[in-house]
């Protein structure tokens, strides 16, 4: 009995020819930036890595450790701001502020061996380009008043809720 081999077909290709994938639009509900985000993903460029803006370098000046420690941790949550040093007085702001260059400095008006309000005139003097906002728990008309002649270039209380102050330093930092 002889064997007879099937008929010869001809070779398979080793892969499928890729077919380009058709353009997928994005959900109308989705934000702008998901949406652009969503299409750069969809369309192969995924690899490539986004150009983030620099983060706001901001310097706490408060004598009350717990306060500037929460909101060191707060601020620090917020991927657009980076804290570059903390001080417990006046003399320590001036220091760091003039070392560090920070894009804001976030001072209390109270504070131990040298006032925020004569803190910030030396910062001034040092640095006429330095950003800075009082924080502090009055808000006494006098004190927002003291704080504008020493040159701050905001005030905010205490008070405020978390994205509120976050808002008030990238605005600060613009």
């Amino acid at each position: 009995m002889s064997r007879r081999s099937p008929p010869a077909s001809p070779p398979l290709p080793r892969c499928r020819a890729r077919t380009p994938r058709p353009e997928r639009k994005p959900s109308a509900t989705m934000s702008p930036s998901k949406r652009g985000a969503w299409k750069r993903f969809w369309n192969g460029q995924r690899g490539q890595a986004e150009r983030m803006p620099p983060k706001i370098r901001v310097l706490i000046a408060d004598d009350h450790r717990l306060f500037a420690e929460a909101l060191e941790a707060i601020l620090a949550a917020d991927k657009r701001i980076e804290i570059v040093g903390r001080a417990a007085n006046g003399e320590e702001a001036v220091g760091l502020a003039v070392a560090l260059k920070p894009d804001v400095i976030l001072m209390d008006i109270a504070m131990p061996k040298l006032d925020g309000l004569e803190a910030v005139r030396l910062i001034r003097d040092k640095q006429p380009a330095a950003v800075i906002l009082m924080l502090t728990g009055s808000n006494s008309r006098t004190d927002v008043d003291r704080a504008r002649v020493s040159g701050a270039a905001g005030y905010v209380t205490k008070d405020l809720i978390a994205s509120e102050l976050i808002e008030a330093i990238v605005g600060a930092a613009d």
